[in-house]
């Protein structure tokens, strides 16, 4: 049964293996008509076998186990039925805090098909009112809900193609007679049909993205595309379905997507090719992953296919020419001033220089003081491109025209094994699951600013990271390290001192600072009442990690709404009014502590 209005025509804000910022989607959000407290009705008969109770993520949450082995997940719930409801505030009073997880007896709550087990709602980390909705199997790998049949969802939409990307996989790779990423908007050239309007010239490595999106009938939000089939002359060559996607692999979206892209330009491409390190099981190709491999002279002629759930589908052609790449011998044009830039792409080092001359000239790469001189590999107006495969040695600088640019990689670290590295500044820890693929580590220090690669680059698991300080903190106690994230966005991650050195584990690379807090957690009295008290509560930088209230010594729950900054009251014995000497303690995670009280 469908746990929203069931018997009638709903509508998704989220579809299954959707691309998230940082995982797929795991299931289906089903709109529930913009309010909270709807009936959440159970899909099958069952008992509730675990329960969770969270300020933050899936917020109220019920699994729901069912006799063939499935197990139907309903979260950012309002409540509970009567007596989950009960017995969660039993529980939350005996363990005295207010995030709970919880595993019921096989027969304490039994429900038939039908069954009112909870009501809608927006807690955790959700961002307006919906039912997240899932349906896991056995191993706990997601399935996709609508696989079952559900007639409440109907969709004769196919899905529309925004725009496709080609990227060149190798160093002799070269796309319209460049090295790179392209991107090129999809055409529609009739009923559920799209096209390129140009053929493709390129020879070498190739890879392909794909921009997609699909709708419901009825619906204008935009969800995602379930299945992709390419064929190259008229041939299977990939194939990735979105329909059952193990749990602890959902964070691997980083390495499905062009994760660069989606960081740089909010826009996400999904590849279609497999990536050194990907292990999801969501493909079928053949032992060449997805890649293209283009030969000079030879025709390609590729049809890619996009279905949604419910197999309606929409094609899009075009044509790839094997060429030759161009290669030219002068510079089309000239600046006043010469700029050197680089970037890293899979494992080549791709440096830019812009020349005051009318001829391109060699670079002297520097590698372990030993001078190698790299030619261009091709000219772009000013502009003489440099290849380098950095599998051949890290290099420490180059000299370009008599100008020295330095670089600052430090060492190459292999994926899939624990791997270490320290310097005078920093030491990090890898684990055999932190990071996808082969990591060319490059760090700095500068003016109390550490930098490890930068944020464009995804891990996997976590990294554990030693700062070296080199001006002495004064006061350990409040410090700790702040990521600089994107814009003026930062996070504060606890750690511990030992002697001089501060140790944490994080999931992002990019630039650190180590920072103090110096003001204690903010709380507001907003309201209070026999039945209902109310605070506003904030924290400077660290952030809220505990509290606590008590009235007349004995322990009063409080619920945390935090994208409300909200702690509200619950009483265990609703026929005994809350009267006396109320004291809230709420700490933060250096370790302040604000005391505030007041008498009801």
């Amino acid at each position: 049964m469908f746990p929203i209005h069931p018997g009638r025509q709903n509508y998704l804000a989220g579809s299954m293996g959707e691309i998230r910022p940082n995982h797929f989607h795991g299931g289906i959000d089903i709109k529930t008509d913009q309010v909270t407290g709807l009936p959440v009705y159970a899909a099958a008969d069952g008992y509730i076998s675990r329960i969770e109770v969270s300020s933050y993520g899936y917020g109220y949450m019920l699994y729901l186990s069912h006799p063939n082995g499935l197990t139907t997940t309903y979260a950012h719930l309002e409540s509970f039925a009567p007596a989950i409801e009960q017995y969660v505030l039993e529980m939350q009073y005996a363990k005295q805090a207010f995030d709970v997880k919880l595993t019921p007896g096989k027969n304490q709550f039994v429900f038939k098909r039908g069954d009112i087990i909870a009501k809608s709602g927006n807690t955790g980390g959700s961002a307006g009112p919906h039912l997240h909705f899932e349906v896991r199997d056995a191993k706990n790998n997601l399935q996709n809900p609508l696989k079952y049949g559900f007639t409440e969802i109907q969709d004769d939409v196919a899905p529309e193609v925004v725009a496709i990307a080609f990227k060149t996989l190798s160093i002799d790779a070269r796309l319209n007679n460049l090295f790179g990423r392209q991107e090129l908007p999809a055409v529609k050239n009739g009923p559920n049909s799209f096209v390129l309007r140009d053929t493709i010239r390129a020879n070498g490595l190739l890879g392909l993205e794909f921009n997609a999106y699909d709708r419901y009938t009825g619906a204008w939000n935009k969800n995602g595309v379930q299945e992709v089939n390419i064929f190259v002359g008229g041939k299977p060559h990939y194939t990735h379905l979105l329909d059952n996607i193990p749990f602890d692999y959902q964070r691997m979206v980083s390495w499905h997507v062009n994760y660069e892209n989606l960081k740089m330009t909010g826009k996400s491409f999904q590849k279609c090719y497999i990536d050194d390190g990907n292990t999801l099981p969501l493909y079928n190709t053949g032992s060449h992953k997805g890649k293209l491999k283009i030969n000079p002279g030879a025709t390609y002629p590729v049809t890619m296919q996009f279905k949604d759930s419910y197999n309606n589908t929409t094609t899009l052609q075009f044509i790839i020419q094997g060429t030759l790449p161009i290669s030219a011998h002068t510079l089309a044009k000239t600046v006043k001033k010469q700029q050197i830039n680089y970037e890293v792409s899979e494992d080549i080092l791709k440096i830019m220089a812009l020349d005051t001359g009318s001829a391109p000239k060699n670079i002297n790469l520097y590698i372990r003081n030993r001078r190698y001189d790299l030619v261009p590999s091709y000219t772009v107006q000013s502009n003489s491109i440099y290849l380098y495969d950095l599998r051949g040695g890290l290099p420490d600088s180059l000299v370009f025209n008599g100008t020295t640019k330095k670089f600052y990689f430090r060492q190459i670290i292999p994926s899939g094994t624990d791997y270490s590295y320290a310097d005078n500044h920093l030491a990090l820890q890898f684990y055999p699951n932190t990071i996808f693929d082969t990591l060319y580590l490059r760090s700095g220090y500068d003016a109390g600013i550490w930098s490890i690669n930068d944020v464009l680059t995804p891990l996997f698991q976590p990294l554990k990271v030693t700062f070296k300080p080199q001006e002495p903190i004064l006061d350990k106690t409040t410090a700790g390290a702040v990521w600089l994230g994107w814009g003026n966005s930062r996070a504060f991650i606890n750690g511990t001192w030992k002697d001089d050195q501060f140790t944490f584990t994080t999931r992002n690379l990019g630039k650190y600072k180590i920072m103090n807090d110096l003001k204690p957690p903010t709380v507001k009295l907003l309201s209070k009442s026999p039945t209902l008290v109310r605070f506003k509560v904030g924290d400077d930088l660290s952030g809220l990690t505990s509290y606590r209230a008590e009235i007349n010594g004995q322990f009063l729950l409080l619920k945390y709404e935090h994208k409300a900054a909200l702690l509200y009251s619950e009483r265990l014995n609703k026929s005994v009014p809350l009267r006396g000497e109320l004291t809230l303690w709420v700490k933060d995670a250096v370790g302040h502590e604000t005391i505030f009280k007041t008498r009801i």
